[in-house]
């Protein structure tokens, strides 16, 4: 089909009406503050409209050409060049690399603040290193035996209760005939033990400090002072008593362990090691660590971790949307190549491909809106995020454009394949991020309503063709 600048006008609209829908979506959550249910039905309306997008634009034209092909007894082409079957493997192949390439993608924008561009990214980084925090407390807890014998559903109370705590250089933990009421795991640092007046001993990272004192509630013998600023992890006694009272295996074992001294135990070291880190894996395989939404506090905290959040947002907002763009300019290509062998006169409305725009409009406004409320909640200026996605919404026409202008030029086998790359890419984002999304915020029912009635509008919009 030959070259025209009209047509490669129509992709670039289409993609801008396609997108059109991200500044104002932002504008919405800008200006309304949604409430989370009503963000969860409407990620849930954009994934089933994209669901829908995808199955009847990209798929459905492909697999309905690979049927004629064999009803015909194999001498059916579809529109364009290549055979159906060939298209179709094309297709397959395609849609698994687009899906490796999101992951990859996706990863490294991410390791760069890019997570914050949604909440489902942004719970997922959360959730993560939650889990991590949890790991290190249990690995610090299973030094002591004691800890190792607490019951599984006890796990999660335990490690809520230890709080990471730092001490100035010169700083006093504790002095000398106080009442044990912590006990303090050094990270990093070094303290000292003076008593009566006298340094005896030096404690540095790794060390466990106060431990009987917790158990028994004996006073302090010694004064323990920072030498350098230390970070510790601390877990009061109260709270461990309270624990102990809960769960009777526990005291057990603490009763046991009061009895037999921490101090006679005779293990060979590399054995201790592994039972302590197999103990830790077990113990946090246990644990709940939660899709809870961070506070804003949180939000901006880790915004001014990542330097390059804001441009990490916006290259990560850009790989989502690529895919869709260059498949607006393939998806009006393939129309018109139809509407040409048919020998029907092409005009604009009769080669939109309906079905597709309505799907990303509809997908695209629930998207910006959760993410810039988001993004708002991180301390990002209005102004800001508006032109963020304005900027999306262009690059989006752009994308359009060139999807028309390279699927001009290339045969249609490998065309189909592309568009498998962006149908694998935007698949794995639905089910990575929006339906993740939509879950957490309006809860399951909400989100299986909402995606049927995506689902159904963006088909209802094949009607118009």
């Amino acid at each position: 089909m030959e070259f025209s600048f009209v047509h490669l006008f129509w992709a670039f609209f289409l993609g801008l009406v396609s997108a059109a829908s991200l500044p104002l979506g932002s504008w919405v959550g800008l200006i309304t503050q949604p409430k989370s249910k009503m963000i969860g039905l409407l990620a849930a309306f954009g994934a089933g409209a994209l669901l829908a997008a995808l199955s009847i634009e990209l798929v459905a034209p492909t697999v309905n050409a690979l049927v004629a092909s064999a009803h015909d007894g194999g001498g059916g082409h579809g529109h364009g060049d290549g055979s159906p079957l060939a298209a179709f493997l094309s297709m397959l192949f395609g849609a698994g690399v687009g899906s490796v390439l999101f992951v990859v993608l996706d990863q490294l924008v991410n390791a760069h603040g890019g997570f914050l561009r949604k909440s489902a990214t942004t719970m997922a980084y959360f959730t993560k290193r939650k889990a991590k925090r949890h790991y290190e407390v249990l690995k610090e807890l299973s030094r002591i035996e004691v800890f190792q014998s607490i019951p599984n559903e006890a796990v999660q109370e335990l490690v809520e209760l230890v709080q990471p705590v730092l001490f100035n250089p010169e700083e006093i933990l504790f002095n000398q005939g106080e009442p044990g009421e912590e006990l303090f795991f050094i990270q990093s640092g070094e303290v000292s033990l003076h008593q009566d007046g006298v340094l005896f001993k030096t404690l540095g990272a790794n060390s466990i400090l106060g431990e009987m004192a917790l158990f028994t509630g004996e006073h302090r013998s010694a004064m323990a002072k920072a030498e350098a600023a230390v970070s510790c992890l601390m877990l009061r006694k109260v709270d461990f008593d309270r624990l102990r009272q809960k769960f009777p295996k526990l005291d057990q074992a603490l009763r046991k362990m009061v009895l037999d001294r921490l101090d006679e135990l005779r293990e060979i070291r590399e054995h201790r090691e592994r039972e302590n880190e197999n103990w830790a894996r077990e113990a946090a395989a246990a644990l709940r660590t939660g899709s809870e939404l961070p506070s804003r506090q949180e939000l901006r905290t880790a915004h001014e971790e990542h330097s390059g959040a804001p441009m990490a947002i916006w290259l990560g907002i850009l790989l989502d949307g690529i895919p869709e763009s260059f498949v607006i300019g393939t998806g009006l290509l393939a129309i018109m190549a139809g509407k040409q062998s048919a020998g029907v006169e092409i005009g604009f409305f009769d080669v939109v491909p309906y079905t597709l725009i309505a799907g990303l409009f509809l997908s695209n406004f629930p998207e910006a809106l959760s993410s810039s409320v988001g993004m708002k909640d991180q301390g990002m200026k209005s102004s800001r995020i508006l032109m963020l996605w304005l900027s999306l919404a262009i690059m989006t026409g752009v994308g359009a454009g060139i999807g028309y202008t390279v699927g001009e030029s290339l045969s249609h086998t490998f065309v189909i394949g592309i568009e498998g790359v962006a149908a694998g890419a935007m698949l794995t984002m639905i089910a990575a991020a929006m339906v993740p999304e939509a879950a957490h915020r309006g809860g399951g029912n909400l989100t299986g309503v909402g995606t049927l009635l995506g689902f159904v509008a963006a088909i209802s919009f094949k009607l118009l063709e």
